[in-house]
């Protein structure tokens, strides 16, 4: 683990263990990952970046539990699952999608089979 990503998570010390779980799992799963820790995000890339670990809100305060890590990732279509947070079309066939996650049971294989899609989505873009 950086230094860059501890800062990240200096306010929210709580949400770090489901980050290294995740970027774990990711880098397990996926090859040739970067990871690049930024001011509101920690990106994943290959040839573009394909998914993205926050600590953005994508629920209102009172749905949202006291620990959370938001998992970004883009697929050229909406998954409809009732664990989507939201989904957005930001361009033709590029879908943006927010779940957010609160345990470590919940980096599950659909979870990582989504951000493997995305992977591979992603290495796919000209």
């Amino acid at each position: 683990m950086t230094q860059d990503t501890i800062l990240f998570f200096n306010k929210n010390p709580e949400a770090l263990p489901l980050y290294e779980a995740f970027e774990q799992k990711v880098l397990s799963e996926i090859r040739d990952v970067t990871v690049k820790v930024q001011k509101t995000q920690i990106s994943f890339s290959n040839k573009r970046n394909f998914a993205f670990a926050s600590l953005l809100p994508v629920r209102k305060a009172k749905e949202r539990p006291k620990v959370y890590l938001t998992i970004t990732f883009g697929l050229s279509s909406r998954v409809d699952s009732p664990r989507i947070d939201g989904a957005v079309e930001a361009y033709p066939n590029r879908w943006t999608h927010h779940v957010m996650i609160s345990s470590q049971e919940e980096i599950d294989g659909e979870l990582m089979g989504w951000v493997e899609k995305a992977a591979e989505f992603s290495a796919g873009k000209r």
